[in-house]
């Protein structure tokens, strides 16, 4: 089973993507406030937020003790970008791992966005510069903010 293993990881993946309002991982273990969400409301526009993506990537054996570059994009739904942020990972091998063993590590991404209009967002995950996994999200407009108002709409 290992040999199959090693032959299907072969290069890092990203396991999930989590929206949140806050993260943070800490012993290796993932702290979320008010995560999981799929839909932002707003009462005004243009929305300023802080988001938290939190993400975990599996690093098979043979890419351990390497860097690696990731990069998070949020795009409107026309391919606008809204924010980027770009950032480097190293996982070593820590003592007595058996060999082959892919390790899973995990990150939280701070954005601060500003959403224009209302409608879905994406955000994509890549790893050394190939998409890995990308999550949709919607900005709706709540009680202090009719759909009609969106700039988009022309009222």
């Amino acid at each position: 089973m290992q040999e199959i293993d090693q032959i299907i990881d072969t290069r890092i993946s990203v396991e999930w993507l989590i929206l949140a309002d806050a993260a943070e991982v800490t012993g290796g273990k993932l702290y979320l406030l008010g995560g999981g969400w799929d839909r932002l409301t707003v009462n005004s526009l243009p929305a300023r937020r802080n988001l938290a993506v939190a993400l975990a990537f599996r690093v098979p054996w043979h890419e351990t003790n390497r860097r690696h570059t990731f990069q998070l994009d949020l795009n409107d739904d026309g391919g606008g970008s809204v924010a980027s942020v770009e950032g480097e990972l190293e996982v070593g091998r820590p003592p007595g791992i058996p060999q082959g063993q892919p390790q899973i590590t995990q990150l939280v991404v701070n954005v601060e966005a500003a959403f224009e209009s209302l409608g879905t967002y994406v955000i994509t995950a890549r790893v050394n510069r190939q998409e890995e996994r990308s999550i949709r999200f919607n900005v709706v407009a709540g009680p202090g903010l009719s759909q009609s108002s969106s700039p988009d709409s022309g009222v």
